[in-house]
């Protein structure tokens, strides 16, 4: 992607194959520039890829049993260096400790996943974790299905922001 214009990231997780809220969402909002799915898409893979209206990101999460997703990827997003998972690997129920420790590890600047269906922004000096929790099953207080939009701007910094429907 170009740093000389914004850019605009959808980013969910957790749709569990209920994808109401995710073809909301596409109306609701100008095209994306790229949608990213962390997980568990249970078998909607090809109806989310065929209505993004852009490239799509996916990765397997643990409830993606006989996907051919892979586990996880890497990627560059304007100057950043992306690792996508569903995080289940690395106990984010528990908290995002060892997922932010591996990714340090593996010298990315921005893990996204899912699993816990709670959103997550945090940004440290090492790493910026990023999950947007469920569209489908939220977790969180409020229990409002979850998604974060991500603009990169014309100098190529990204914004992150936490939106519930």
């Amino acid at each position: 992607m170009s740093e000389n214009t914004t850019k605009r990231i959808l980013i969910v997780s957790d749709t569990h194959r209920q994808n109401d809220n995710f073809f909301r969402l596409l109306d609701m909002y100008e095209p994306f520039d790229l949608v990213i799915h962390c997980g568990d898409v249970e078998g909607s893979e090809y109806a989310i890829s065929e209505s993004a209206g852009c490239p799509v990101r996916m990765v397997a999460g643990n409830n993606d049993f006989f996907s051919e997703l892979p586990r996880e990827q890497e990627f560059m997003l304007g100057s950043y260096k992306v690792w996508l998972t569903h995080g289940h690997s690395y106990y984010v129920s528990m908290g995002n400790e060892t997922i932010c420790k591996e990714a340090a590890g593996r010298d990315v600047d921005i893990v996204m996943y899912g699993h816990s269906h709670k959103p997550v922004v945090e940004i440290t000096d090492d790493v910026i974790a990023v999950n947007p929790g469920s569209l489908t099953y939220p977790r969180q207080e409020g229990r409002r299905p979850s998604y974060i939009i991500m603009e990169l701007d014309e100098d190529g910094e990204a914004q992150f922001a936490i939106h519930y429907l």
